[in-house]
């Protein structure tokens, strides 16, 4: 791709480049540590456009749902790559940026809002080798009730989630947000409801 890309999968590289290991998603009594998921609900906008210009990432393959086991070294590659491209993109909004008022993309050239962010943290864990059922992009709303978007990676210990705004890899039931919606974990076009029902935010932003 174009040149930051290719700095980014350097730095993927860099970082670890081994085989995550992977287990069967739990499916039994519920657990606090993972936010409760609801039925199929909408699917982002952006996301939609986001696969129409990057069709080869956007398989929709049916998937078993596998956790990362958080070994040392899983925790260690997740918390770099997220300190890595939060170090490395500069924020941008998407109207001065592209002058749409919402679009998903990959950081191209060095600037991304939010959902750009997460973006490219999934795609890194998942040249090193971390399975793509564990790495899920999320809308989430803050506490003015404005849209977010940020990476959700589940694991044997629960779900953490990759901020932007935040450098710490950090527990879902601990950012403050409100969860909204996220991919699932079969299917990766096919979007579930999380938690109690709310309307989900027009456009994701900052």
């Amino acid at each position: 791709m174009l040149s930051f890309l290719f700095k980014a999968g350097a730095a993927a590289a860099a970082v670890g480049g081994v085989l995550a290991m992977a287990q069967p998603s739990a499916t039994s009594a519920p657990d606090l540590r993972y936010a409760a998921v609801g039925p199929a609900t909408s699917v982002p906008f952006g996301w939609v456009d986001f696969c129409q210009r990057y069709e080869g990432e956007c398989p929709s393959d049916r998937m078993s749902a596998v956790d990362i086991v958080m070994t040392e070294r899983a925790r260690q590659d997740i918390d770099r790559v997220n300190r890595w491209v939060n170090g490395h993109v500069a924020p941008i909004s998407d109207p001065d940026h592209w002058a749409l008022i919402d679009r998903w993309d990959y950081p191209i050239d060095g600037r991304g809002d939010c959902e750009d962010y997460a973006l490219l943290k999934r795609k890194m864990l998942i040249e090193m080798g971390y399975p793509r059922q564990a790495l899920l992009m999320t809308v989430v709303k803050d506490a003015n009730q404005e849209g977010h978007a940020v990476l959700t990676v589940r694991t044997n210990e629960g779900e953490f989630t990759l901020d932007n705004l935040n450098d710490e890899m950090r527990p879902w039931e601990t950012t403050g947000y409100r969860f909204v919606k996220r991919q699932s974990q079969e299917d990766q076009n096919i979007w579930v409801a999380l938690g109690e029902p709310t309307e989900a935010p027009l456009y994701t932003a900052r």
